[in-house]
């Protein structure tokens, strides 16, 4: 595996993100700390640093399972490919697993959590049943491992339009992400409707 940080010299690396995909990725990493930095700031201001820790964590392990986008995984794999050369595909497996060991954790002893904030009652509504629910995490993890089939593209080429595999199966891509919307769609209402006793005017 080709480590880009350490097999590289400082040159070669300021080269390495003049290509237009690898400013991409780097600019997409970036702002999805500066995302992840402010909601941790939010949350700690509201309920204290260390339950806004604790929020934090199981908010990004939300959108590592109920997202069919490498988003919340990429914040972790972005840096992993970087140092060590793992491509992103295999350390995603190694992302959902901790963010599995984090929810059973929880789980046995913070429960509470999940009532901090809706998205965290959500997330626990559906792991909760996870038939049929547990479909949505399914659907998840077939959009999260193309989408980071493409991240690994993007590292592997210079522009855009040597992206083969991501113009191959975009339109694969796509109708996941719509079926996923869907999905979510009638959960949401679900959950809203039974859980939280809101009435969604049909018209």
């Amino acid at each position: 595996m080709k480590s880009y940080l350490i097999q590289k010299s400082w040159k070669d690396i300021k080269d390495f993100l003049k290509e237009e995909t690898k400013k991409h990725s780097l600019i997409r990493y970036i702002l999805l700390i500066l995302v992840l930095t402010a909601y941790f700031l939010f949350v700690s201001y509201k309920f204290g640093a260390v339950n806004g820790l604790l929020v934090t964590i199981l908010s990004w392990s939300f959108f590592v399972f109920c997202t069919p986008l490498a988003d919340a995984g990429f914040i972790l794999d972005f840096p992993v490919r970087l140092i060590t050369g793992m491509r992103m595909v295999y350390s995603e497996m190694i992302v959902w697993g901790i963010a599995a060991l984090i929810n059973i954790f929880v789980l046995a002893f913070h429960s509470e959590l999940y009532n901090k904030t809706l998205i965290l009652k959500l997330f626990h509504y559906v792991i909760s049943q996870p038939f049929p629910y547990g479909g949505i995490i399914l659907l998840s993890a077939v959009g999260t491992f193309l989408s980071v089939y493409f991240c690994d593209e993007l590292i592997d080429v210079s522009t855009h339009k040597q992206r083969k595999k991501y113009h191959k199966h975009i339109n694969t891509y796509k109708i996941i992400f719509f079926v996923f919307i869907i999905a979510l769609t009638l959960i949401l209402y679900n959950f809203l409707l039974i859980k939280l006793g809101v009435k969604i005017p049909l018209i």
